[in-house]
Formats: structure tokens, sequence, C-alpha cells
């Protein structure tokens, strides 16, 4: 209904500044980008495939399927989801589990490049990255896996049966409440509607008593080619994939008699819908305020007139977020969070969108919260968006496309495998970045404020379609109104009339002041790295490396010794905590935080600043175009720290909400445990508390924030990306070497921090729970020698005992969705490596499962390292270094390990790695096993908490 009468203004709109055959050819779909090979095969599958080589010699493969869980019968729920999982338990042409072997063997690592995921109404498969350089048969082989997920799941009664035990661990590791509220609204807000029913996860008792047949009837009913796209993008030759994608899929057959794949409509309400659910472990109240419209007519979404629907999209919801952001920073504002999205309704609904308003109430405010929302939504129907916001929403869109055009020839595999997804799965248009850069421009141009206020004023109905729900903590003592008076109290406050917003000119000039320059006193070339090593004469550093791996990209990051460990006192210590925080609440200069973000408008570029506990720093990254801001807000971080103590204020009040929130989330705590288990209380590894907010001082962080930043004498800065080294130097000079130069702060002793726990010590912790969990942590460490053999060797145990530990615990036994860990190499307070393992489960199965976990790491200690663990790990980390070394951050990080840090993470990498071996593998994990350090924690629902 609604979206109807403002689409035909829009289609008016197309038509006013288009010939009639030129209107008539813009109503037609958009061009398809010529990059693109896009078609269809006899049986009804699509496949779009595309050359890009970023990264070189990978390729991305994605099965996406128009099926999910909206699709299930009633003896089904949870079956979809079950499918997706089984895709990875057996396939004709990979049996057992040979699917994941063989991906694993060519450098592919389950969960990170291999996955998939389960929606209401699709279901997409991914292999990601895997290698294009070592001839056809990986190729093939990957197309033979789209086609075994496309036809060919063996689901084996066996394999069917174990996979029970862990999809209701997934289930119990999900089943949080804000899961719980969810599930309680949906049947109020979703009247009638299958879409009330079918959460992906499905139902336990389906889950753990279905029959066989139900699966396979699932599968064989819609796993089926004309609901299914295959996606290729990577640095492959589309023509052989193409051949080869109707060789393999050919005898993937049409379905006969197939059903009908249908779309369940979501209806039209003519009063509002007011729903409320609460939770006993609900960390916060959470206010929706939705206004349903219908979506695009799948016909239009290809067209201009959907790129015109998207672009007045944008703009909406970009003015509505920075409206309410300026409302949230005043400490009077009865709520913590607010913003604005426009999309599918709850997140849920394909057939139905919905502009949503989206509030977090401080506790107790929820009645004020309403009323705020009701008020701010009246003036946007009422008077709509100014000029000046339009402005600035439009000059950012406009940047973000001009962005992505400077980058279209480093655009990733990822994200053109993400858009052709959406593409298949929803509709809308892939002409490429070139076309829609320009078409973009040309609709700035035609696109106006009284537009978005026409289409604002379509949606914001007086009560149709209307839906609002809360979702929050039952607690004693917290009092919510009833769903009557909540629909009262937002119906009176929108009624009242309001004054429109008011225009704002924005200050763009960062800095008043002329700014005398310093000098480049020393320049030399460093063949290491092929950089340009500068001394200024304030005593700085700089270091430039010019690379080619973005267009439109340069990072920055700076360090120098000295950090909050400076600080001893038991107040300094608290307000060291509120530090980085308190640098970026009160903006820069003359600007506050809101002001600053608007002086900003249209230039891409970030500058943050931190202090850590022995070193302090800033970043930043930044266009070609806007290095010098880039530049000028580094002088202002060291020269112009802005207090704003209402902005502080509004900090303070959140932060304590967020602690009270904590409170009530058994979980919330499982972090403090942990380092109650680690450092014994040991004030400097403590959260802080209510009482700590209380007391801090905003006055004494600010000022231990400008010690650290008061003398750029020390300093060391890195620049990499793509610049005129000619051209930047002279804004070097002007803006860090005429930063003020004291004295610089020595390298500090770090072998005094304080060390973990060491010894023996099992924990034991127990929380009031709603669904019974149990969580375990082990935490094991030895002594080590600080280089890279070691940390190589440290990320190969860590591979190598996550693969034992999903074969174990998840896969043989049932008892984990997840099983976490990772081995590290740490430099101070001594050389150390650690080893932790992490895992929810049934609480009663707890002890169990960690003898499992412990029986594995013994076996490895006495029998050495599963060898076909060990080779799929080391290939892992090969393709991964073979990736990130033609990335800008890689060399960042590692001239200031080098320079900085005195840390050589790059000569003789490849050598190291391939020295290392399975033996010494073993050795590092039997050193750690028989150092005599081991932490346990068991964290799980007390026995008074409702039984599974």
């Amino acid at each position: 209904m609604q979206l109807k009468r403002f689409m035909f203004a829009t289609v008016l709109l197309v038509a006013s500044f288009f010939s009639v055959t030129a209107f008539a050819q813009q109503l037609e779909p958009l061009p398809v980008d010529p990059a693109v090979r896009m078609g269809t095969l006899p049986n009804g599958l699509t496949y779009i495939v595309r050359h890009n080589a970023n990264p070189k010699n990978r390729a991305n493969y994605y099965i996406a399927q128009k099926v999910g869980s909206i699709l299930e019968e009633d003896s089904q729920r949870g079956l979809a989801h079950f499918l997706e999982h089984m895709a990875f338990n057996g396939t004709k042409n990979f049996p057992d589990k040979k699917l994941i072997g063989f991906l694993e063997s060519i450098g592919c690592r389950f969960g990170a490049d291999l996955n998939a995921y389960t929606s209401f109404d699709e279901t997409v498969y991914t292999i990601m990255d895997a290698p294009t350089d070592r001839g056809k048969g990986i190729i093939d082989s990957c197309l033979l896996i789209m086609h075994d997920w496309s036809n060919s799941i063996s689901l084996v009664d066996k394999e069917i049966d174990e996979e029970r035990g862990v999809i209701h661990e997934e289930w119990r590791s999900r089943d949080n409440a804000g899961m719980r509220t969810l599930t309680a609204l949906l049947p109020k807000i979703l009247p009638n509607n299958k879409y009330a029913e079918r959460m992906p996860i499905g139902t336990m008792e389906v889950v753990d008593n279905f029959k066989y047949k139900e699966i396979k009837d699932f599968y064989h009913k819609w796993y089926r080619p004309d609901l299914q796209g295959i996606i290729v993008v990577g640095d492959i030759d589309p023509d052989y994939i193409v051949a080869k994608i109707k060789e393999i899929f050919a005898d993937v057959p049409a379905p006969k008699n197939a059903a009908e794949r249908y779309f369940v409509q979501v209806e039209d309400n003519e009063t509002p819908i007011v729903a409320m659910a609460k939770d006993k472990e609900s960390t916060n109240t959470i206010l929706k305020i939705m206004y349903k419209h219908d979506v695009l007519p799948m016909e239009m979404r290809g067209t201009i007139v959907g790129m015109m629907y998207n672009f007045i999209d944008q703009v909406t919801s970009h003015v509505i977020n920075e409206r309410f952001e300026e409302l949230q920073r005043k400490p009077t504002a009865p709520f913590m969070q607010a913003g604005a999205a426009d999309m599918d309704y709850m997140g849920i609904a394909k057939t139905k969108k919905a502009l949503h308003f989206i509030a977090v109430p401080k506790e107790g405010e929820l009645n004020p919260t309403v009323e705020v929302m009701a008020t701010e939504i009246r003036r946007l129907k009422e008077h709509g968006i100014t000029q000046s916001e339009f402005d600035r929403a439009r000059t950012n869109i406009l940047k973000a496309f001009e962005t992505m055009f400077n980058e279209r020839n480093n655009a990733k595999n990822a994200s053109f495998c993400e858009e052709y997804k959406e593409f298949f799965l929803n509709g809308g248009y892939i002409p490429g970045i070139e076309v829609e850069n320009e078409m973009a421009k040309a609709l700035a141009q035609q696109i106006t404020p009284a537009i978005i206020n026409e289409y604002l004023k379509e949606i914001i109905t007086d009560g149709k379609n209307l839906v609002i729900t809360v979702e929050g903590p039952e607690k004693e003592g917290l009092k919510y109104p009833t769903e009557a008076e909540l629909q009262k109290l937002y119906e009176t406050s929108f009624a009242k009339s309001v004054e429109a917003k008011k225009e704002e000119v924005a200050d763009t000039k960062l800095i008043d002041k002329d700014i005398k320059a310093g000098k480049i006193v020393k320049e030399k070339k460093n063949q290491k790295f092929g950089a340009t090593e500068l001394t200024l004469s304030n005593g700085v550093k700089v270091y430039l490396k010019k690379t080619d791996f973005k267009d439109d990209e340069i990072r920055m990051t700076a360090s120098t010794h000295g950090g909050t460990r400076l600080y001893k006192s038991a107040s300094d210590i608290k307000n060291a905590k509120i530090l980085n925080s308190a640098l970026g609440l009160g903006g820069l200069g003359k600007f506050d935080a809101i002001a600053l973000d608007r002086a900003l408008t249209g230039r891409r570029v970030n500058v943050s600043a931190s202090v850590g506990a022995y070193t302090t720093g800033i970043s930043g990254s930044s266009s070609v175009q806007d290095f010098e801001t880039m530049l000028q807000l580094v002088y202002l971080r060291f020269t112009s720290i802005r207090k704003d103590d209402e902005a502080f204020q509004t900090f303070k009040n959140n932060t304590i909400e967020q602690l009270k929130m904590k409170e009530r989330n058994p979980l919330a705590s499982l972090g403090d445990s942990i380092m109650v288990l680690l450092y014994d209380n040991n004030p400097l590894f403590k959260n802080l508390t209510i009482e700590d907010m209380n007391t801090v001082s905003y006055d004494r962080a600010l000022a231990m924030a400008r010690e650290r930043f008061a003398s750029a004498d020390g300093f060391q800065f890195f620049f990499v990306g793509n610049f005129d080294e000619a051209a930047i130097k002279p804004l070097i000079a002007k803006y860090i070497a005429s930063l003020p130069k004291g004295k610089a702060v020595k390298k500090m002793d770090r072998t005094k921090e304080p060390n973990s726990r060491t010894g023996m010590k099992t924990m034991k912790v127990q929380k009031e729970m709603e669904t019974p969990t149990g969580v375990v942590v082990d935490f094991l460490k030895a002594p080590a020698t600080y280089n890279m053999k070691e940390e190589l060797t440290s990320q190969i145990l860590s591979g190598v005992l996550e693969q034992t530990l999903v074969a174990s615990i998840r896969e043989r036994e049932g008892g984990t969705y997840s099983p976490a860990t990772g081995t590290e190499l740490a430099d101070y307070p001594k050389p150390q490596v650690s080893t932790y393992v992490q895992f929810f489960c049934d609480p009663e199965r707890a002890e169990q499962l960690n003898k499992i976990v412990y029986d594995e790491l013994n076996a490895i200690v006495k029998n050495g390292v599963n060898k076909e663990y060990f080779d799929k790990t080391v290939l892992n980390i090969q393709k991964r270094h073979g990736e990130v070394v033609r990335e800008n951050g890689y060399w960042l990080n590692n001239m200031k390990s080098f320079f900085f840090d005195g840390e050589n993470w790059v000569d003789g990498y490849d050598a190291t790695l391939s020295s290392i071996t399975p033996k010494d593998v073993q050795n590092m994990l039997s050193r750690i096993m028989n150092s005599g350090n081991r932490l346990e924690l068991y964290f799980r629902s007390a026995e008074t908490a409702k039984k599974n």
C-alpha cells in the first residue's frame, strides 16, 4: 500500500529528466557488468562468474539457495539448518569427512574459509580463497563440491545421529535472553504467520527425534537447480569455469512436478500492534518503533527506480542516525543508544519492509524514551529533513561511491561474491561500479529534500502498519507500562506538533592558526623495507613506504614509549582505565565530537589516539586526497585535546548503566572470572565497578593523556600506501615536525609486569541460568624463547589443537558446538608460551569433556602430532601469509615491529616456517603440559537453574 503513491511519484521524477525513449529504457533492467559471465543452464541453475585477481591465485565459490527454514513443515522445524550441517558430513564424491579434509589439504580452514549459514529464506555455502595456481584439479574439485551440495549430500543415518548433539549444543550456546524474547514476540507481531514459528535453529524436540526420512524429503523437495545459484569469483579463466559448470552440473536433473517455492506474505495491520517480552537474563531494554511498508517489486529493483529508491533510503538513514547520535550524546538523554534503518521487517521477512526506529533506554527510562522517539519521529513526518542534513548525507554517500570507484581494481573477491549473492537471492542490479558511480552522481542532482520528505510522510503513518515492541529484563522493582499504556503514551507524544529542525552551517576549517613548519633534518633510504627514513627537527622519526596494493589508501601508525604503567597510585590505576575514552570524548580544538564529525563530511579519514600499558600511539588512515586532513587531525591530537564535561557525564552515565546490565547476564561475568583466575584480583586487571565510575576523575584522566602527548620527541611515525613522496614531505614538515618537543620517555622495564598465576588451580563458579549451560576454560603456560621459530611453532600448535578438539569433543562426542583454542607467544614479563581451551557444553558433561581435552593433549605429547593436521595448518599459514604481504597493514605493522620494537618478523619467514617439524610442535606442547602451570575454570548454571 504505502509505497505505491511514492513509487509512482518516483517514476514520474525519472521520466522528467529522460526523453520518452530513454525513459522506457530506464525502466528496463540495468545492464550487467560486462566483466560478469551470467547465465542459466537448461535445468534452471544460475551461474555468475567473474575474473578478479585480488587476492592473486585465489578464488571464492558460493552456492546460494533460495531455501530456508520458512519452507519447513511442522515436523521439520530446524531441518533446513540441520541439512546445512550435514553438507559437511559426506557427499557422493566426498564421503565421510573427506570434503573438509580435502579443502583443508589445500589450505582452506574450516570455519574461516569453509562455511555456511541458514536463514528463513536462504541457505548459502562458501569456499573462500581456494588456490588456483596448483592445477585445474583443485578448481574442478571445488566445483564438484558445489555440485554435491546441490544434489548429492549423502545424509547417512549414523552421521545424522552424531550431528544431533552438535546442533543441540549450538542451540544451547545461542539460547540467550535476546533469542528468548524475540521468540516470544514473534507470534504477537506476526500473528498467524509462519515466520513466527520458523527460527532456523528449530526446536530441540524435532532435532533430537526426527525420522531420517524427514530431512531427506526436505532435501529432495527443495534443493534443486531452479532455486540455486553458483557464484565463482577469482583468479580464474571465466570461459573454463562456465564450461566446467555446464559439464559438472549437467547431471543435476530439472525438477519434475516441482513444489512451488512460495513466499510467506506479511499482512498489513490497520491498527497498531504493541507487544512486550521480558526475561530474567536480559541485560537491557530495547524499544522498537516500526512502520511496515511494501517491498519494492522485484521487476523494479533492477532498474534506475531501484537505484533511486536505494539512494533515498541511504540519505534517510544517514540523517535520522545523525539526529539520534546528537541526542544520545546529551547527559539528559533517556536512552544510551538510538538509531534507524529501513530493512526487512524485524530483520526476518523478505516480503515486507519496515522503517525501524530502535533505542536502548536507560534503566527505568522506557517512558521518557518513548516520548523522545515519538517526538522525533513526528518531527520527521511533519517537517522532514533540512537542506544542510541532506547535503551532508549526499556528500558522504557520493564519497563512498568515489572510494569504491577509485579502488575498483583492488576490490576483493569476497566483496563481489557478496554483491552477486544478494543479486541472485533478492534481485537488484550489478552494472559495475563505473556505471553505479556515474548514476549516483546523476541521481544526487535530481533527488531533493522534498522527495525525501514525501517518502517520510508516506512511510510514517498515524497508526496503520505501526508496530511497537519492548524487550527487557524481568527484575524486581523495574516497572513497565502495560501494552495499552505504551500505545497511549506513543500516540499522545506523536500527536503533539513540534518545531522543525534548524538549519546548520558546519565549520569545515580544522585549524585556524598559522602553523610554523619544522624541518626534515635527515633523510636516508632503507633497503630492507624499500622505505625512506626521515628525521625531523623535533626528534620525530618518520618512515615512508609507497605501495600499489590500493589506489586510494594511506595508512599510518605512530608510537612512543611510556604508558599507563607510569601511574602507580590506586586512584590513577582506575583513572588510567578511562584514559582512552577521555581522549575521544570531547572532540578536538574548537570542535566538539558532533561538530568534528560534520566538519569531516565528505572526507574519508580517521585518526585515533590511545595509551597502552607501556606505549602511547596514534593510528589512522585516509584517502589520497584527504592525507593533509589526516595530518591536521594528528596535529590536533597532540596540541588540542578538548575537554567536554557534558560528554564525559554522558559517558559516565552510560558506563554505569552498562555495568548494571552486566549484573543481570550470568555469562557476562565469565570474563571477570577468567581475570580472577589468571591474576587473582590484581587491580591492574580488574574491570571498573559502579563504585569506581563514581570516583574516577575526568580531569586527572585528561591530564594523564596530555602528559603522554606533550612531546613528540621519541615518536616514530610510519606511513604506508599510495602517496607521492615529494608531495607529502612538506606536509610532514608542517604538521609533524612542528609538534612540541620535550623530553622523550625511555623504554619502560616490562619485566616487572605482573604475570599470570603459576601452579595448579581449579576454580568453580555457579550462576543462575535459564538455559543450563557450562563453560570450561583451561589455561596452561611454559617458559619460551621469543623468536620467529617459537612464534610460528605456536601458530601451528594452535591449528593442530583446533582440528584435534573439533574431531574429538565436537564430532565424536557431540559435546560442544565450537571449541576455541589458541597458543600465543609473549615477550614480557618473561618470554612464555601459553595455550588456552574454551568451550560451551551441557554443564553435567563439563568434567567428562575436559578430561577428553587433556587426554587428547597428552596423546600428542606421548605419540606425536597428527601429520595430516600439521600439514594442513602449515599450508593454511603459508596461504594466509601469501595474501597479507599484499596488504598495507602488513607492512605498517612489520615496519613498526622492526624499527620501534626491535623485532624482525619478515626476514627468513618462509625458511623458518619450512624448518619447523611435527617434533617441534610436539615438544612445545610437552613443555606446556609438563610446566606445572595449569589453570581451570568451570563456569556453569547453578543446581537451582531450570533443568533441561
